[in-house]
């Protein structure tokens, strides 16, 4: 028996492509000899379809897919996920299911047991668990199908859920496992995910398939990473990270486990820039957008999202504004310039100053007497914000936001100023981090300026600013949000962990009032395990810091 693998890049509501995309890995799957071939989670709508599921309408379309697919199935079986409609009145309405097709037909339904209900994941408000366990009888073969989150609770281990799914289909004793899955990047997640599939071979001693998404949308990005696992725990094979592929596997080799697959994952920068990468070409290219601008300060932050860009989009899709102001540095010209020249893209030079001054003769009846403070930085800021809305309009480029985890998650930034865009590129990233994936990407060669990464960062919207005038330095900073944003600890335990405790108050109070700024800003490509965005769903008018 061959057993396909098919990791795709599906694209949410777009039906005809991604059946497109199934027929023509079905066709490649029977030119390999197959006699299974196994899609992904939801896999006819795309995933997260999220409240598209509340349209009859987008149900139908996903019904006729599984139709049509079906008919490919001559020769070869099909799974594939799509939504179904439960027929009972009480519960909701749908099931995340698996759907089974043989002989042109659909041969056999299983629903989703575990719903995700955390961080990203908000399949309880739509899906209705199974109840039910059964395997099903493939080709004289006895398979336990599971659906992503099924298996991610092995031996009610899991507090979240009261059912093990595996260990009522085990009963069964089936031949192996395939799990369907849709499974979100984060930079620690393919180790997660090894070591859950791992975990279930070992315990119920079969085999597993397991197939998942690989593409992005909007802020979540998919990495693939699919693989087959044999019964002794050994990876059999995985498939790349961030690629499309289809691989078909001989189930007699996996069963006697004849080869060994070397199981490390990449570095945690290489999966980041790949998955960076990833998500800005999904976006753009699922979109239907070609071209981006960027706003180009001279600073590391802007430098490493051109640099993401440009390796996304190529050096003739993206242009690069410089808007120098009287507080601009000749260096931080001089390096925007230097990094154009070396991605290759064209850069355009539009000082603000003379904009500055007509706005200052304006306010100047209103501020007379009053000091320069934050409002003519933010002026300053709110210019360059406009003009590049202006390219954006003018020439129909996406406008892409520059600013990192750390300043967003402090507020350091203007609302519709530095925060403009429609795309978050490295609001994910703390600073720290910037400063690695920059150092990363130079490995082999200086890309972003040398200059860009040892100088001090500034916004450069006042007399010799630096950012360390307004903010710890960013090794500790970073520390405490780590701390207070991923592991959600609490203003005391982090006391605990050794932080002054002025600088922990001071810098959770910057995060919790300026929920207000993230609520309004481009959504996050999401790498990390807690991003600013869907997944981090806050208050804005709160108080906590106890």
């Amino acid at each position: 028996m061959k057993i396909a693998l098919a990791q795709l890049n599906y694209h949410i509501g777009n039906f005809e492509g991604n059946l497109r995309k199934m027929l023509d890995a079905v066709a490649r799957a029977k030119a390999g000899g197959a006699d299974l071939i196994c899609f992904a989670e939801l896999a006819t709508c795309g995933y997260p379809p999220r409240d598209f599921l509340e349209f009859e309408d987008f149900i139908r379309l996903a019904d006729e897919t599984v139709h049509r697919l079906a008919e490919a199935a001559e020769g070869i079986v099909i799974i594939a996920g799509s939504p179904t409609k439960n027929p009972v009145p009480e519960g909701k309405d749908l099931y995340n299911s698996a759907y089974v097709l043989a002989d042109k037909k659909i041969a056999a339904i299983r629903h989703k047991a575990l719903l995700p209900n955390y961080d990203v994941f908000d399949e309880y408000r739509y899906f209705e668990p199974a109840t039910e366990f059964e395997s099903v009888e493939i080709l004289g073969k006895r398979i336990a199908l599971t659906v992503c989150e099924d298996i991610w609770n092995i031996g009610n281990e899991n507090p979240l859920y009261t059912t093990c799914p595996m260990d009522h289909l085990i009963q069964e004793q089936p031949d192996f496992m395939i799990n369907i899955s849709a499974s979100p990047f984060n930079y620690n997640n393919p180790v997660s995910r090894t070591h859950v599939v791992r975990s279930n071979v070992n315990r119920y001693g079969v085999p597993m398939f397991y197939v998942n998404h690989c593409g992005a949308q909007t802020e979540l990005i998919f990495d693939g990473g699919s693989m087959v696992m044999c019964a002794n725990g050994q990876l059999f094979d995985r498939l790349p990270y961030f690629e499309e592929d289809l691989r078909i596997y001989e189930l007699d080799e996996v069963m006697t486990a004849s080869r060994q697959t070397d199981d490390a994952s990449p570095s945690k920068m290489e999966l980041i820039h790949d998955a960076l990468v990833l998500g800005l070409r999904d976006y753009f290219g699922k979109l239907g957008f070609r071209k981006a601008v960027i706003g180009l300060s001279g600073g590391i932050d802007s430098a490493l999202t051109a640099a993401l860009t440009v390796t996304a989009l190529g050096s003739e899709n993206v242009r690069g504004v410089l808007m120098p102001s009287q507080f601009s540095s000749d260096h931080s010209v001089a390096d925007a310039v230097q990094l154009s020249e070396n991605l290759g893209i064209h850069h355009e030079i539009v000082p603000i100053a003379p904009v500055y001054d007509s706005f200052e003769t304006a306010l100047a009846p209103a501020f007379e007497g009053l000091p320069f403070n934050i409002a003519e930085e933010n002026i300053q800021a709110r210019i360059r914000g406009t003009l590049l809305m202006g390219f954006s309009n003018k020439f129909g480029e996406i406008l892409l936001n520059t600013s990192n985890k750390s300043e967003m998650a402090v507020g350091y930034g203007t609302l519709y100023g530095d925060m403009c865009g429609g795309l978050s590129v490295i609001g994910d990233l703390y600073k720290t981090e910037v400063y690695e994936l920059a150092r990363w990407i130079n490995r082999e060669r200086e890309i972003i300026p040398e200059n860009t990464l040892t100088k001090a960062p500034s916004a450069e919207l006042r007399p010799d600013q630096k950012d360390a005038d307004s903010l710890p330095d960013y090794a500790i900073l970073d520390a405490i949000l780590f701390q207070y944003i991923e592991n959600r600890k609490s203003p005391g335990a982090i006391i605990q962990m050794g932080f002054e405790e002025n600088l922990v108050r001071r810098v959770l109070r910057l995060v919790n009032t300026n929920e207000f700024k993230r609520y309004q800003t481009a959504p996050v490509l999401r790498v990390s395990t807690k991003a600013f965005g869907m997944g981090r769903r806050m208050p804005i008018v709160g108080k906590y810091l106890s």
